[in-house]
C-alpha cells in the first residue's frame, strides 16, 4: 500500500454545545489538517496521485475555513463543531474530487493542538 500526505494549518473559532465546560464558550484553535490518500498501485509515472493537485484541493479547503467561525461555515453551521465533525466535513469536501482516480482510501486528521486530533477514514469509490 502506498500513501501520500498533504498538511496545512488554519486559524478558526468555534463553540461547542452546552455540557463541554469552558469549550462551550467561543474560543479558537490553530488547527492542523492532514490529508492522506492510499492506493495499491503507482501510475506509469511512478506516482500514486499528483501531489500538487492534492495540495491545491487541501489549500482551497483550508482557505474556506481560515479565520472563520466554524459555527457559521456552510456545511458546519447548525452542528456541534467538534474535531470529529470538522474532520468529517473536510472528508466530505475532498472525497468527490478524489473518487475514481485509482485511490483506495482517504484519511483526514484534524489536530486541535499538538497532542489531540480526530480523524475520519473511508474508502474512495
Amino acid at each position: 500500500m502506498y500513501e501520500i500526505c498533504v498538511a496545512a494549518s488554519f486559524e478558526a473559532a468555534h463553540r461547542l454545545a452546552e455540557g463541554f465546560g469552558p469549550a462551550s464558550r467561543l474560543h479558537g484553535h490553530t488547527y492542523r489538517l492532514e490529508v492522506v490518500v492510499r492506493g495499491e498501485r503507482l501510475g506509469e509515472d511512478g506516482t500514486l496521485y499528483d501531489i500538487g493537485a492534492l495540495r491545491e484541493a487541501v489549500d482551497a479547503l483550508v482557505d474556506s475555513l481560515h479565520y472563520r467561525n466554524l459555527d457559521e461555515v456552510p456545511g458546519l453551521s447548525g452542528s456541534n463543531t467538534t474535531a470529529e465533525v470538522v474532520a468529517s466535513h473536510c472528508w466530505e469536501s475532498l472525497a468527490p474530487g478524489l473518487a475514481g482516480r485509482g485511490l483506495s482510501s482517504l484519511t483526514v486528521r484534524v489536530w486541535e493542538n499538538p497532542d489531540v486530533y480526530a480523524a475520519r477514514e473511508g474508502v474512495l469509490e
